[in-house]
């Protein structure tokens, strides 16, 4: 089969992309072109105390430089790295904040709103392909109403995508949505909910509520849509479990809190009691910054606590490991997964970072999705529960997304068009990543082609750099 080649409209590869330009992991599933910065967390704009940050972790984590702070320079930058793949990019609403008011959980006044709005616009002018905001993660999770529709006025007024991880995908999962529906509704903003999820079993039966509330809003002629991955895990830091209060401030500040026997104790009695031990149970460690704290990789937070309590485990590995341990959480169902994945309106995203099979981004145990989202898709729910059909299953990774987000020359194979291409074996493509041994390629993708460039040859790559910066062309009204 010769398909358009898949767009991951939800990724995380700022970064890593400028560690791995190759893109192994996603380049092999077929993809040709990331939209990055999503969940409110972008390369860039940074200034203030965001920048000070990333300038002092950026180089110890990768051993890279770090030159740039505006979205042109950053855009620069990877042009002259040379990249594998297409990469488009999404200002970061919480990247923007933390510029302006480091993790301030106050409301913006009038200077810092327009400073707030002045650099999101700047980043849309260096060619930017929409807005995002992580609503579940500081400072974004300190935002109100009014910075919200200033946020999607601006994404109305450049006719880009305003994509959100939403408040809460659990409990509060439905007035989550409200709020986010709100914006699009008063502002005209073409919404992106990002990996739509039910969280929890408690929150399972709030799918068909969630549903309601999305399609009544396309009913009424408002354009939103939604992405997901195919799986049951959720990837996000330990630090989500800490409480709103308790994200206040720089790094600095939050481990202070973890350091003082007064806030730590406190901590531990408020998330203990917010959580049990099923919950401790489905909390996998799947990465640890510090060698020491490796052992615990691949383990739940239950069983490496030893019987001891988890929350103060739990809160003691986050402070010992400078607040970047990344967890799975086993939480979702499988029979909403796939009602999800069923609807018209729902893309295909991996919500991963480019990795890799060797080099500095084989860290840890990582979501499968990184290495296989998109062939999931193709050999699990096209070919072996037949929930999609192939064109359809296609359609949701390639001409949907690139119409969501105004890529009018890719997407669709056309004369004229550029020459993003795969060549797969609909009969034998399949992921082969799982969570205890994540680092595997998929199989059946034969050829990709970006650019008109072959990237992937016989299942190996070339080395070619085809890729290019997706800037968005300015349609200000």
């Amino acid at each position: 089969m010769v398909a358009p080649g898949f767009i991951d409209i939800h990724s995380h590869s700022d970064y890593h992309l400028l560690v791995n330009p190759r893109a192994e992991s996603k380049v092999r599933q077929g993809v040709t072109t990331e939209v990055g910065g999503n969940c409110g967390y972008s390369a860039a704009p940074l200034s203030g105390e965001v920048a000070r940050e990333r300038l002092k972790s950026f180089p110890s984590s990768f051993g890279l430089k770090h030159p740039w702070r505006t979205v042109s320079e950053y855009f620069h930058y990877l042009e002259d790295s040379g990249i594998s793949i297409n990469f488009a990019l999404l200002g970061g609403h919480n990247t923007i904040r933390a510029a302006v008011m480091g993790g301030d959980p106050g409301t913006p006044g009038s200077r810092e709103l327009r400073k707030i709005l002045t650099l999101t616009e700047e980043a849309l002018e260096a060619g930017a392909i929409g807005l995002s905001t992580g609503l579940a993660y500081a400072p974004a999770c300190f935002s109100g109403k009014r910075e919200l529709m200033e946020l999607g006025k601006l994404a109305r007024k450049w006719d880009v995508i305003f994509a959100a991880h939403i408040r809460s995908e659990g409990k509060g999962l439905l007035e989550a949505l409200d709020e986010f529906l709100e914006v699009g509704k008063e502002t005209g903003a073409s919404l992106e909910v990002s990996h739509l999820k039910t969280m929890w079993e408690e929150n399972w039966g709030k799918l068909d509520a969630a549903f309601g509330k999305i399609e009544n809003y396309i009913r009424k002629g408002y354009p939103v849509s939604a992405d997901r991955y195919p799986y049951t895990a959720a990837n996000t830091g330990l630090s989500s479990i800490l409480p709103q209060w308790a994200l206040a401030g720089d790094s600095r500040e939050i481990r202070a809190r973890l350091t003082s026997p007064r806030t730590f104790g406190r901590l531990v009695e408020e998330i203990d009691t917010s959580h049990d031990e099923r919950y401790w149970q489905g909390v996998i460690i799947s990465q640890a910054q510090r060698k020491v704290n490796q052992k615990w990789e691949g383990k739940s937070v239950w069983a490496a606590c030893r019987g001891k309590q988890p929350a103060e485990f739990a809160l003691r590995l986050l402070k010992n490991d400078y607040l970047y341990t990344s967890i799975h959480i086993q939480a979702m169902s499988e029979k909403n997964l796939e009602r999800i994945l069923a609807k018209p309106w729902v893309m295909i995203g991996s919500d991963s970072a480019v990795r890799s099979v060797r080099g500095p981004l084989r860290q840890g145990k990582p979501h499968p999705r990184a290495f296989g989202t998109f062939p999931r898709i193709l050999g699990n729910y096209v070919r072996g529960e037949k929930l999609l059909s192939l064109p359809r299953a296609v359609h949701k990774m390639t001409g949907m997304p690139a119409r969501k987000l105004g890529l009018k020359d890719r997407g669709i194979i056309k004369a004229g068009n550029f020459a993003d291409l795969v060549i797969f074996s609909p009969d034998l493509i399949s992921d082969r990543s799982t969570y205890p041994d994540p680092y595997r390629y998929p199989t059946g993708i034969d050829y990709v082609i970006i650019n008109g460039q072959v990237v992937i040859e016989e299942g190996r790559h070339t080395g070619a750099r085809a890729g290019r910066v997706l800037r968005k062309v300015s349609s200000k009204q």
